[in-house]
């Protein structure tokens, strides 16, 4: 949701705050309410990163079920490397560096200059362009709801969460793995640092497009959707 509050601050601050600031996610921690909310998220952040590495020094899902292969574990753990590194930015946020916004294309250019180095940027966003794909696959599909307990729902219940689901991946696989993935592509393509940007990064760009304050609005409105959407997974998931 508050990805979807960064979409709407972007649209507002017509892209200005990105380029002045640290990013919006910083501007937000300027207030005593933002404060709150970014450390919020924060733990949260820990919390996911945690989460998938114990998934992948398990091997297997934390609700049980057969041995997972070392790939899908291999997967778990660049999951917890990624969320890790957000929990870091958003600390960074939280104590006032401003210069957190511009990291991404720092780290890329550190990674540009070892030996490989653009295959690696190049694997890393085509790794989270997958990331959307099956993001958008999962909100097409319905397959969201297959650990859910839904007869625990009201047939009214079930449409709307149906519905908000559906909405909330396919804007996830998009405006949030789709962008940045592409950007990071481009930026090993065109062996450009500057061309890998995080998501207030990405969703600029999207403004500066033909009716972007539309295309953000429409972004704005599928996040929120998604994480109204696991706020109801976290009632109902099977545990």
């Amino acid at each position: 949701m508050l990805v979807g509050v960064i979409a709407v601050d972007v649209a507002v601050a017509g892209g200005e705050r990105v380029q002045d600031r640290g990013g919006a996610l910083s501007a937000m921690a300027d207030t005593s309410t933002g404060k709150i909310l970014v450390g919020a998220l924060a733990f949260g952040l820990l919390g996911y990163a945690l989460w998938r590495l114990a998934q992948a020094v398990l091997g297997r899902p934390l609700e049980g079920g057969e041995q997972e292969g070392w790939l899908k574990r291999l997967g778990y753990l660049g999951r917890a490397l990624w969320y890790a590194l957000l929990f870091w930015i958003a600390v960074s946020a939280l104590a006032g560096a401003d210069e957190s916004g511009n990291e991404e294309d720092r780290f890329t250019a550190r990674v540009l200059e070892l030996p490989f180095g653009r295959w690696i940027v190049a694997a890393i966003g085509l790794a989270i362009l997958g990331a959307g794909v099956f993001n958008v696959w999962r909100g097409v599909t319905g397959r969201f709801r297959d650990r859910l307990k839904t007869r625990k729902m009201s047939e009214l219940e079930d449409t709307a969460f149906t519905m908000v689901g559906s909405i909330g991946h396919i804007a996830r696989g998009i405006a949030v793995f789709g962008l940045i993935g592409f950007f990071l592509v481009r930026a090993a393509w065109q062996y450009d640092p500057e061309e890998a940007v995080g998501l207030d990064g990405a969703l600029a760009k999207v403004l500066q497009a033909d009716y972007g304050p539309v295309l953000l609005a429409v972004a704005a409105g599928g996040l929120i959707a998604y994480g109204l959407y696991c706020f109801v997974e976290a009632r109902y998931r099977q545990v």
